[in-house]
């Protein structure tokens, strides 16, 4: 379903708003794009598009009645058909159509947005010779915890790219990627919570030029829901991207640092509670349902002392044995049939990561904590010998 009453058909300026039953944050998320669009880039003609899952609760009708300058297009998935993969293929259908020379994407759940961040995403891409941009906030250490435990960690130890937010949710990027994205394999993970990781290690395999956008604070809805399909679509999308670019990683030597732009605005993160209490408990009993799949994925040595780790309930998964974990289970993905099995074997162990990680730092500020979260991504490059050495056996 497509609404594009201004019969919009050239654009230079993209800002996509992916949504799925957002009623209650769209609008203001919209009227924040407008300002930004009308405040900076007056010269330019602009358009925001809306990409849905067919939502129910009054999103779409919400969107196209915020009274903006810049028009609007409202497109959709079929009934039934849901994820933000799916979202983003209709948001590149309009990209390959419009012809812009700039996209910018922000969620649609976003409290903190300002109209200055869509010059501060825009600009790189039009304006500084940059082709993905991913965003820098002052986020709360216990919010997005797969990028905290595992996707950050796991680009900068095997890509070797110190990218702090890969899977932030807002990005900006130069069309001609949309190419590059569509002609690769798109598996059912990607087309849900995987899109995220699957453009930026496109950007990042594809040596586009990236750079990150400091936002300052982020204010959104807790993930927290949403975590245990969102783990399991992320890393899926993300395994099955690092066995098929082993050529690529393993010829890295050394870690990237990339440039953050406009580093002045930090601001404090959002405070936010988690029961943690509850995620061990489900994890412990998790564990038990995954103990053959985790004996056979992971080395003896490694198993054991996790084995013993769950049996006494006394959870600490320290930096090193979630390194070689996670080595572990990427070597087993690549090279034997356990798939998907994995990787929900996988799950018990994430939130019990996420546990330690709490316990650990229950007595840090927030820049104690992001000091933690960094020691465990130089963790993964220190140890990526033990990982590449796995490949060469």
């Amino acid at each position: 379903m497509e609404i594009n009453s201004q019969k919009i058909k050239k654009a230079d300026l993209i800002v996509g708003i992916p949504s799925f039953n957002e009623v209650d944050s769209i609008g203001f998320v919209t009227e924040m794009i407008d300002k930004g669009l009308v405040k900076y880039y007056q010269k330019y003609k602009a358009v925001i598009v809306n990409v849905d899952n067919d939502s129910l609760d009054g999103t779409r009708e919400v969107f196209l009645n915020v009274k903006t300058k810049t028009p609007k297009i409202y497109s959709s998935t079929p009934k039934n058909i849901a994820g933000k993969g799916n979202n983003f293929l209709n948001l590149f259908e309009q990209v390959q159509l419009l012809k812009p020379q700039a996209v910018a994407v922000f969620d649609a759940d976003l409290k903190s947005i300002k109209p200055e961040w869509i010059k501060k995403m825009l600009d790189p891409i039009l304006k500084e010779g940059y082709e993905y941009a991913t965003p820098w906030y002052a986020r709360n250490e216990y919010d997005g915890t797969i990028t905290n435990a595992l996707v950050y960690p796991l680009i900068y130890g095997i890509y070797g790219m110190n990218l702090r937010q890969p899977i932030g949710g807002d990005f900006s990027f130069h069309p001609k990627l949309v190419d590059k994205w569509l002609a690769g394999k798109w598996h059912k993970a990607t087309k849900y919570y995987g899109v995220d990781i699957f453009m930026t290690l496109g950007a990042i395999i594809g040596e586009n030029k990236i750079c990150q956008v400091c936002l300052g604070q982020k204010i959104h809805k807790p993930s927290a829901p949403k975590l245990g399909p969102m783990f399991s679509q992320v890393m899926a999308t993300m395994f099955k991207k690092i066995c098929s670019s082993r050529n690529q990683w393993s010829q890295i030597k050394k870690v990237k640092e990339m440039p953050i732009l406009d580093k002045k605005e930090k601001g404090n993160p959002q405070p936010l509670s988690i029961d943690y209490k509850s995620m061990k408990v489900a994890a412990i009993f998790e564990y038990k349902m995954q103990r053959d799949i985790l004996k056979t994925s992971l080395t003896p040595e490694v198993y054991q002392k996790l084995d013993q780790m769950f049996k006494s309930e006394k959870l600490a998964i320290g930096k090193t044995l979630w390194t070689k974990i996670i080595y572990d289970s990427i070597y087993s993905y690549c090279n034997f049939n356990g798939g998907a099995g994995i990787i929900e074997a996988l799950k018990p162990l994430y939130f019990g990561k996420v546990v330690s990680f709490i316990k650990h730092t229950l007595d840090l500020n927030y820049e104690e904590s992001e000091k933690e979260v960094l020691k465990q991504a130089e963790r993964f490059w220190r140890l990526r010998n033990y990982f590449l050495r796995k490949f060469e056996r």
